[in-house]
């Protein structure tokens, strides 16, 4: 048994289930932590937290970390009572059958299962195919069309029924790492900010994003709102320490060996730099990614915002993303933390980052 004892900011956003564009449960916990702590609160029309502290500091400093994660949304129910679904993000599809899933409804929670034919009911070849997403259904036991819609609706939305768990000292998995992690990053930077009284010279707004799974949209609407100079999204990357995982394609990052932080057309140089020797003077382990294009975060809406934005992107080591048990060493996030905390007092009075 581990010692371990995960903050319970962070295990309450986990146990959350919020797919994109249902987000409710993270705004609620997001709301309970960090609000209380924040000079000013917001939220917006997509659902997005935005907490601030120092109000009238500059230069502008957004932390931005999505609180969205994949689901299932429910788009038919046959006249035995069996709920078809799109996904909402991008799922691996052969990790969809055999799932346990929790629909959440007007009514409340409702449980059930993804079902598909059996491989005993299958032919040779149909054995080797990946089932499509409407030859997947859930099972709720409901007897008829009639009797399903008694406890869900068309557009209600699923959650794998995987819990969070550490598996070893600091190590845990969990079906949401991506991003409750970020959301908790950002939440507790503003927390740690505000509980030293740190002076300030930057206004720090740290926005809780939604929908980043189905585009950044969030972070679109919120880096326009917030209009910062700059900005800091934290999102998990790949881990690839396993097997199976070439290096020579994707880069060598580890578990438990630090946050990663990214390099390339993304990233504005200065704000690379900047974070690397935050790191180091904090003595935070960390880790280099590089990335040629925009990368698949909160971080490539932010860049171009307005006129532009200032952008870093930092990541934590996660294997096994968008399946139901992800991996992370809460160490990673812990530093990444730290790391946040370190770049919000770098901040010079008017600093720019252009370059």
């Amino acid at each position: 048994m581990s010692d371990y004892q995960a903050p319970v900011f962070l295990t309450e956003l986990l146990k959350a289930k919020s797919p994109s564009g249902a987000e409710a449960q993270a705004q609620a916990v997001y709301d309970a932590h960090v609000k209380p702590h924040a000079d000013a609160y917001a939220n917006d029309a997509l659902g997005c937290r935005h907490a601030t502290l120092n109000t009238k500091g500059g230069p502008t400093v957004m932390f931005s970390g999505h609180m969205d994660e994949l689901g299932l949304i429910i788009t038919y129910v046959n006249k035995d009572g069996f709920l078809y679904f799109d996904t909402i993000g991008g799922h691996d599809k052969i990790m969809i059958p055999g799932r346990r899933v929790i629909i959440q409804t007007a009514h409340g929670t409702v449980k059930g299962v993804t079902g598909k034919r059996a491989i005993h009911l299958m032919d040779e070849a149909d054995r080797k195919k990946v089932p499509e997403i409407h030859e997947i259904w859930i099972d709720i036991g409901a007897k008829s069309k009639a009797d399903a819609l008694k406890r869900v609706a068309i557009g209600d939305v699923a959650t794998y029924d995987h819990e969070f768990e550490l598996i070893h000292g600091s190590v845990g998995t969990a079906r949401a790492f991506d991003n409750k992690v970020g959301a908790y990053i950002v939440g507790e930077a503003l927390i740690r900010l505000a509980k030293a009284k740190t002076k300030l010279n930057a206004k720090i707004v740290s926005v809780a994003t939604t929908q980043e799974e189905i585009g950044v949209r969030g972070a679109t609407t919120s880096a326009f709102a917030v209009d910062p100079h700059v900005a800091l999204a934290v999102d998990v990357g790949h881990a690839t320490d396993h097997p199976d995982c070439d290096n020579r394609k994707y880069g060598e990052t580890k578990l438990g060996a630090g946050p990663i932080i990214c390099r390339g057309p993304n990233i504005n140089p200065k704000v690379f730099t900047r974070l690397i020797e935050c790191a180091k003077r904090a003595k935070i382990p960390h880790q280099l990614e590089a990335d040629p294009r925009p990368t698949g975060t909160d971080a490539r809406a932010i860049q171009m915002a307005r006129g532009g934005v200032a952008c870093g992107l930092v990541s934590i080591p996660l294997r096994y993303m968008h399946t139901p048990s992800e991996v992370v060493d809460l160490q990673d996030v812990e530093n990444c933390v730290k790391l946040f905390v370190e770049f919000a007092k770098s901040i010079a009075k008017d600093e720019s980052f252009n370059w």
